[in-house]
């Protein structure tokens, strides 16, 4: 079953410290000031802040579900994810990588042990 937006929108805001606002139009989800995920909704999909590492594992291990960004923005780690190609746990697993790239390392060490179960 695919996701829908309000999934995205959900789940990004379980993360610790995790608010929303808007990036060029598009509902973003940030932490410690940072965008770590934004939503297209007209495209159902939201690209993710990852490392190139994490951006290469999740390709590897789901190609229909993620792709590089085009240009710069995916030679830096930014990967869409296709909301119609993947399930939720798929989505759930890219949030919190994403949140993992992004959060400031000491928030990321107080909940190391996170799961992003709804």
């Amino acid at each position: 079953m695919s996701c829908l937006p309000e999934d995205v929108r959900t789940l990004a805001l379980m993360l610790p410290e995790v608010g929303e606002g808007a990036h060029q139009g598009h509902p973003d989800f940030r932490v410690g000031g940072r965008v770590l995920a934004t939503l297209w909704t007209d495209e159902a999909r939201v690209v993710l802040r990852l490392t190139p590492e994490r951006q290469a594992e999740r390709i590897e291990a789901e190609p229909m579900a993620f792709e590089a960004a085009p240009g710069a923005w995916g030679a830096r780690g930014w990967t869409s994810l296709d909301l119609d190609a993947c399930e939720e746990e798929t989505l759930r697993c890219g949030l919190l990588l994403a949140w993992r790239c992004t959060a400031p390392p000491g928030l990321v060490a107080r909940y190391d042990d996170l799961a992003l179960d709804p």
